[in-house]
């Protein structure tokens, strides 16, 4: 049976973020509580992401997704910039220059592209493989991969308290690659710079506000 969506409005407002409980969009779940504008959110379920009423207003049956107004729009990386454009003086989008948004992007897009896809065997080992006997391998696999990118953003953060040197964007979803590494074992031993940044971001009271508002429970 299809689960009705579970509306939470934290506040009233027009922007609306639709999320599952522990995936990406508590990314712009952050960055939402950052800004400090209004905004409602949808708490969506594996079952109601299927339903035609969701699929109406998103055809991929992803999230997250966002509507603002009459707008709506999807895509993780597309989102979080999103948001930070509409409010520029949250300062979420690098130092004002260009190249300082580009940095901004260009760790979005390693986020994105290389993180987020590498826990795909993880999450989901059937679509790489029918055999699921191998599933295992493919995980271990997968998650030795992830350790080497997990690594490169460690180095990443020598010296600095954010990814791009100013807090921006990329943060919280940074923060949701480490929570899905150390909920699968990957484990950020050895990697202090990242430890350091999940211990900070985890004190932060717009993290935990969303993370709150979304599991029930403190980070």
């Amino acid at each position: 049976m299809v689960r009705p969506l579970d509306v939470r409005q934290p506040r009233n407002g027009s922007v609306k973020l639709y999320y599952l409980p522990g995936a990406c969009p508590l990314a712009g779940h952050i960055v939402l509580e950052w800004i400090g504008a209004p905004y409602e959110t949808v708490r969506m379920s594996h079952d109601s992401v299927r339903s035609p009423e969701y699929r109406a207003r998103n055809a991929g049956g992803t999230v997250p997704l966002l509507e603002h107004g009459d707008f709506t729009l999807v895509e993780n990386v597309a989102i979080l910039g999103y948001l930070a454009d509409l409010h520029p003086e949250a300062g979420l989008l690098g130092d004002g220059t260009p190249r300082g948004r580009a940095e901004v992007m260009r760790w979005l897009g390693f986020l994105n592209s290389d993180v987020h896809k590498a826990f795909l065997p993880i999450f989901n080992a059937s679509l790489f493989l029918q055999e699921e006997a191998l599933a295992g391998e493919l995980a271990r696999n997968a998650s030795l991969h992830i350790r080497t990118l997990l690594e490169r953003l460690d180095a990443q953060l020598a010296g600095r308290d954010w990814l791009t040197g100013t807090r921006s964007v990329a943060d919280p979803y940074l923060l949701v690659i480490l929570r899905w590494a150390v909920n699968h074992d990957i484990g950020l031993h050895g990697l202090s710079h990242l430890m350091r940044f999940a211990r900070r971001m985890e004190a932060d009271p717009g993290v935990q506000a969303a993370i709150l508002a979304e599991e029930g429970v403190l980070a």
